[in-house]
């Protein structure tokens, strides 16, 4: 997959000089409404011998329309696991735009003249629901209008799963309630970050027999809530069994500015971490974080929490298990 850069005003020389099947949209999570957009795409594109191109943004638009900070943004799908899903899952050209300012105030007419037609695209593929200006006068049902027969429009309907659609909103409400197996279900597969490893206060292997990676993680991911996961660990190209807990270290830290942690330990695993980049795909909730009233306590429960993992980590499909 090549990845092209965009910006506004768009530059004809860095657009493939080729008729192209095109899908639209944010994308955030790459889960299965937006893989079926993906795969109707592809499916079409291979019936008419054309690429499969993708369009997207390299930030939510919310960020100009809401106005948000930037660096507030969290993002199931950052910049690097979302070219890795997209490869994964076919495209041949990811364009990603430029969010400016400029590129927001572009009426629907101007967009679908300079992004659309301007791409060449052949067949536009995308979701019922997406927009490309304000929502009354830009959305699906007035595409064609816009298109004036220039090219094909396909509109994918809504995916339903666990009672509702499916939709980055829902999965990021699940992150908050500790339903990572919901969020699995509706990505398609395990919900990974990726971090490097950093040196820890050192209690879990010195005091507790639990040794843990301590993970600094820089992409803006959004974070299941705080708590103790049955987890994948990815180290060295080798998907490995643990738990990884995020939270506070409670039973150690009374501060109440202490910062939030994100550790996993590998279960029967015993090689230095320390520098490398890991990466952690939660598979399962476990419990509540806690505060201890002992050392001893807090082995005995992790015991339990590893005889628990392992049984719910005993199902996990290598298929689903995303390599960064």
């Amino acid at each position: 997959m090549k990845v092209i850069e965009l910006t506004y005003p768009l530059n004809a020389g860095d657009v493939v000089n080729q008729p192209i099947v095109l899908a639209l949209g944010f994308f955030d999570g790459l889960h299965k409404g937006h893989q079926r957009v993906i795969e109707t795409a592809k499916t079409i594109a291979k019936a008419r011998n054309l690429p499969l191109a993708l369009m997207s943004f390299n930030r939510h638009p919310a960020v100009i329309f809401k106005e948000m900070k930037e660096e507030q943004m969290k993002y199931l799908s950052p910049p690097a696991l979302k070219e890795v899903l997209l490869e994964r899952f076919g495209v041949d050209y990811f364009y990603r735009v430029d969010f400016s300012e400029d590129f927001a105030q572009l009426r629907p007419q101007a967009f679908v003249n300079q992004y659309l037609v301007g791409l060449h695209a052949e067949v536009v593929v995308a979701g019922f629901d997406y927009t490309y200006g304000p929502h009354a006068i830009a959305n699906m049902d007035t595409l064609p209008t816009y298109a004036a027969n220039r090219f094909d429009i396909v509109s994918i309907p809504e995916e339903r799963l666990l009672d509702g659609k499916v939709s980055s909103t829902r999965i990021r409400k699940f992150l908050g309630e500790h339903a990572v197996g919901q969020v699995n279900d509706m990505l398609g597969y395990y919900y990974t970050i990726s971090g490097q490893v950093v040196h820890g206060k050192k209690r879990g292997s010195t005091l507790i027999g639990y040794p843990t990676a301590n993970l600094s993680v820089d992409a803006p991911y959004h974070l299941p809530s705080v708590g103790v996961y049955a987890v994948m660990v990815r180290v060295n190209d080798e998907w490995l069994p643990g738990f990884a807990s995020i939270g506070y270290n409670q039973t150690f830290e009374s501060r109440i500015d202490t910062p939030l942690t994100i550790e996993a330990h590998i279960f029967d695993y015993q090689a230095d971490l320390y520098g490398q980049t890991i990466q952690i795909a939660w598979i399962s909730y476990l419990r509540p974080m806690e505060k201890f009233a002992s050392i001893d306590a807090l082995i005995a429960q992790l015991h339990l929490d590893k005889v628990e993992a392992l049984k719910q980590l005993a199902t996990v499909q290598p298929e689903q298990l995303i390599d960064l």
